[in-house]
């Protein structure tokens, strides 16, 4: 395994347990998401992983080396992107790669090469000897997401790399992260509270709450393992197609004349629904399915939407923002 961990706990102050027995086996080459709230743990066990932050008991290992007995060996081999942006202002895109690799004990003429390969990756290569102040937020955000990598590490901790980013930008670093897997073939490690990034990126997820992983699995493993599809269909005979869903559950009939009901495996129940309801000529003037999505994953392991919690930190960045420019 690339990454493990058994039983892995942080209490912090004697009885505050950030962390709470987490066992962790990741792949080579996987791209492993840690989805949960603001305070779930998540950066408490990267700071773990990474060596940052002993552990007050368990074990983890990063590609067989033990993150506490072996710290100048596992820190060869992983990068670390943290939450707060790491690069110089007052150095240039390039100068600031080659300053991570003089720490690496890489040669000037080495760390230029892997400098520029690296900007070639992001986008930045044509932003290279311009200084990291005129930057974009973006452009700050690539640019740390490939210090992280000047090394060649084998492991790379993203910790919320998107955090307080629009939309747009977002998703072009979802693909930037996307190629990095593709192109260098690394396990990368990603902290994340946004459920479309977890979706869009992970091979596999953990979600964690209170300091434990609640569930983990694959993101159509997790979603389906909620259980039922919801179908709406807009019809003027909507009691009529009633009488057609056999095994169908929540069955409800709306004010505009939609009737909205859950099924298992809709896949397979539509296409007979449909042909029962021609059959009948009814006619049907719009149908659509809802898959299950990971906050409803969230919901169901932890009692409450995910999504709360996003608005509530979106309020708490924007204050941070604020107060931050008077």
């Amino acid at each position: 395994m690339m990454i493990e961990a058994k039983k892995l706990v942080k209490i912090y102050n004697g009885n505050i347990k950030a962390v709470d027995g987490i066992d962790l086996s990741i792949e080579k080459g996987e791209i492993y998401g840690f989805l949960g709230p603001n305070g779930a743990g998540k950066t408490t066990t990267v700071k773990m992983l990474t060596t940052l932050l002993k552990p007050t008991s368990g074990y983890a290992s990063i590609n067989g080396l033990d993150v506490v007995k072996e710290q100048e060996k596992v820190r060869k081999i992983i990068g670390l992107v943290p939450q707060d942006l790491s690069v110089d202002d007052d150095l240039k895109g390039i100068e600031n790669l080659e300053l991570q690799a003089s720490f690496y004990g890489i040669g000037k003429e080495e760390a230029r090469k892997k400098a520029k390969e690296l900007l070639e990756l992001v986008d930045l290569y044509h932003a290279r000897d311009r200084y990291v102040s005129t930057y974009s937020g973006g452009m700050r955000k690539r640019l740390d997401l490939v210090s992280g990598l000047i090394h060649e590490p084998e492991v790379l901790f993203l910790d919320e790399p998107t955090l307080g980013l629009d939309v747009q930008t977002r998703t072009k670093m979802w693909e930037y992260i996307e190629n990095l897997r593709k192109n260098l073939g690394i396990t990368i490690f990603i902290t994340t509270h946004y459920l479309e990034e977890a979706d869009r990126l992970c091979d596999r997820i953990g979600i964690i709450d209170k300091g434990r992983i609640m569930v983990e699995g694959r993101p159509e493993e997790l979603k389906n393992s909620v259980g039922f599809d919801l179908i709406y269909i807009l019809s003027e005979r909507p009691e009529e197609i009633k009488k057609y869903l056999d095994n169908a559950i929540n069955i409800e009939i709306l004010e505009d004349g939609t009737i909205r009901f859950s099924v298992h495996n809709s896949e397979e129940y539509i296409p007979l629904l449909l042909q029962k309801i021609y059959q009948a000529g009814i006619k049907i003037k719009r149908l659509s399915i809802q898959k299950p999505s990971l906050d409803t994953v969230f919901l169901k392991y932890t009692g409450r939407e995910m999504r709360e919690d996003e608005s509530r930190e979106d309020i708490i960045r924007t204050m941070r923002a604020i107060r931050r420019a008077r």
